[in-house]
């Protein structure tokens, strides 16, 4: 399907490739996508759209999905969030979701607008930049992952997150996840 012959209803994802729905922020998510691959020098496979999260809270299970996962060399490097309004109000929502995607925090968790960007140290929680140009480019990433050493995170503080995380998650509207 040419690009001018889809609807206004969906749209083709720039890194699957694959016909998704236009709803919600998609099109920013496409724009972030497009500013990772384009701008920053990252391939597309180093970008996980929709990746998977599934959490334990007190033998509950929660499913569902971060908007982007960026990898470098095979290793989670920073969980980003595509949201339009308050960049700064989906903080603990990005922060926590880098915290417990993987079995160790990943280094850095951005949201963005497609415009703008604000971009947390993980462990620290701290807010360490705030353009688009401050997401760190894959060889920023390989710096920053050679050196990161995340403390050990007790599992009460890893509860904490998930359901910091879930509370935050479960009120997103107007996306398409799987459940």
């Amino acid at each position: 399907m040419a690009e001018d012959e889809i609807s206004q209803d969906v749209i083709v994802d720039y890194i699957t490739g694959k016909t998704v729905p236009n709803v919600g922020t998609e099109e920013i998510r496409q724009r972030v996508e497009k500013y990772l691959v384009e701008e920053k020098g990252y391939q597309k496979e180093d970008i996980s759209v929709n990746a998977d999260i599934e959490i334990d809270i007190d033998g509950s299970r929660y499913a569902s999905q971060l908007d982007l996962v960026v990898s470098f060399e095979q290793n989670g490097f920073m969980v980003i969030k595509c949201a339009a309004g308050s960049l700064e109000s989906r903080e603990r929502e990005v922060i926590s979701a880098a915290r417990i995607f993987a079995s160790r925090p990943l280094p850095r968790a951005v949201v963005s607008d497609g415009k703008t960007a604000v971009i947390y140290d993980t462990v620290s929680g701290k807010k360490i930049g705030e353009e688009m140009d401050c997401i760190p480019s894959p060889s920023e990433a390989a710096a920053i992952l050679s050196a990161f050493q995340p403390p050990e995170t007790p599992d009460k503080k890893k509860q904490r997150e998930r359901i910091v995380f879930r509370s935050y998650d479960s009120m997103n509207v107007n996306v398409c996840r799987k459940q």
